[in-house]
């Protein structure tokens, strides 16, 4: 059915907007899963690190899942950092079933609402024991996408508006293939 790929920065609300619009489709019947990268990596990826090509790994297999599930009528959502914009394009690419959703959120607010200390621990100097080294949009890059299918500013907007944004966003995109398969019928009769 679809994949949506939400990307965005530590904290910025992927896994918590991503399980809200589950509930929220769930409760309209549609079948869903949520592929979270934090929940993924301690199984199906616990073979790799945080070099770039094993984040690209990462995202590689779990967009498959997530292709996999969308080719059987599911909406998959993957609630990953996902920072590379080449692994982002490389999955946009692989069907026409994938959206990507930017969550947008600045790094000051991040710190700001720092609740697992993450951001905190990777200001602090290298040779700190409690250092968090190879932290996304801190000593590690993330490359925001070129043309996402959809932006929530999470930090400039509640999260019930994001939910809303995103779920009328999801619901947008399966009417839009299912009146294209009703043209299609039409077309082919």
């Amino acid at each position: 059915m679809l994949l949506i790929q939400l990307t965005g920065l530590s904290g910025a609300g992927k896994s918590t907007l991503a399980q809200a619009v589950q509930q929220r489709l769930l409760a309209l019947d549609y079948k869903v899963e949520v592929i979270d990268g934090d929940v993924y990596r301690s199984h199906i990826c616990s073979d790799l690190g945080f070099s770039k090509s094993d984040r690209i790994e990462n995202i590689r297999r779990l967009g498959f899942i997530g292709l996999t599930l969308a080719k059987q009528g599911v909406i998959a959502i993957l609630a990953a950092i996902n920072p590379y914009e080449a692994a982002r394009s490389a999955l946009q690419n692989e069907s026409p079933l994938v959206r990507t959703v930017f969550l947008s959120c600045s790094i000051e607010a991040l710190k700001k609402n720092d609740k697992k200390g993450l951001y905190k621990r990777a200001l602090l100097p290298k040779d700190d024991p409690d250092y968090l080294a190879h932290f996304t949009g801190i000593s590690a890059p993330y490359e925001p996408p070129s043309a996402p299918h959809l932006v929530l500013h999470t930090h400039e907007e509640t999260e019930e508006v994001s939910l809303q944004r995103l779920l009328a966003f999801i619901l947008e995109q399966i009417n839009s293939a299912l009146s294209s398969e009703e043209s299609f019928v039409e077309h082919v009769r």
